[in-house]
């Protein structure tokens, strides 16, 4: 197990780089955060980013002097690299189960969520920096199918997976935050019961509470 701090390259705002910090932060892990590493700034638009992922993507984990790339990767290294809570549950069914879903989370959800939804009120790209609603129409019965799908495995338990934080969890919450707290999305949380309350959970964390803040952009 190590102590050294850990440096996550990205801006505070995306979803995955929360999604780390989360994970720090479950298992006291020193971090920093910030586009810039070892004097070289990593930002989006520039080609510097291609420089720590071949895909120019954040985050990236910085570490003694190696860095990592892909969210779900990062998160498995920090739990099993540092002392803490554990992130994944030990029976290997179970573990398959927490990895089934951070694989589903980071690709098919975060399109539906993210991708496809959010950053089109975040970053609208329409006439005079409007939004583009018939994107969002368009994007909106995947959203719901996706939602359906998280209302009827919290059936399962208190979490994602079971009744304990896992790394699963990590990568579900920034989105779920960021989605249950946009004036558009109200409706869509009605009739998700089980979703709603797992959101609340989510963020009466401590962790949740140092990372899921208000966003600044720019």
């Amino acid at each position: 197990m190590t102590n050294q701090a850990v440096h996550i390259v990205g801006m505070q705002f995306s979803t995955f780089v929360r999604s780390v910090q989360l994970c720090c932060e479950e298992k006291g892990i020193p971090y920093t955060v910030g586009a810039e590493v070892i004097g070289q700034s990593i930002k989006p638009g520039s080609s510097e980013r291609f420089t720590l992922h071949p895909f120019g993507k954040i985050p990236v984990l910085v570490h003694e002097g190696r860095h990592l790339i892909e969210t779900p990767s990062i998160c498995r290294y920090l739990d099993a690299a540092f002392a803490g809570p554990a992130l994944q549950p030990e029976e290997p069914w179970l573990r398959a189960q927490v990895d089934q879903w951070t694989a589903m989370l980071a690709l098919y959800v975060d399109q539906a969520i993210v991708r496809s939804y959010l950053l089109e009120f975040v970053f609208p790209k329409g006439r005079d920096g409007t939004v583009r609603q018939e994107l969002v129409d368009a994007a909106t019965p995947e959203l719901m199918r996706i939602l359906a799908l998280l209302e009827d495995q919290l059936a399962e338990g208190t979490y994602l997976v079971g009744d304990s934080f896992t790394i699963a969890d990590a990568i579900a919450a920034p989105m779920l935050d960021y989605l249950s707290g946009l004036p558009a999305a109200e409706n869509f949380f009605v009739e998700l019961p089980r979703l709603v309350a797992y959101v609340g959970r989510l963020r009466k964390r401590p962790s949740a509470a140092k990372v899921l803040v208000a966003p600044t952009f720019g």
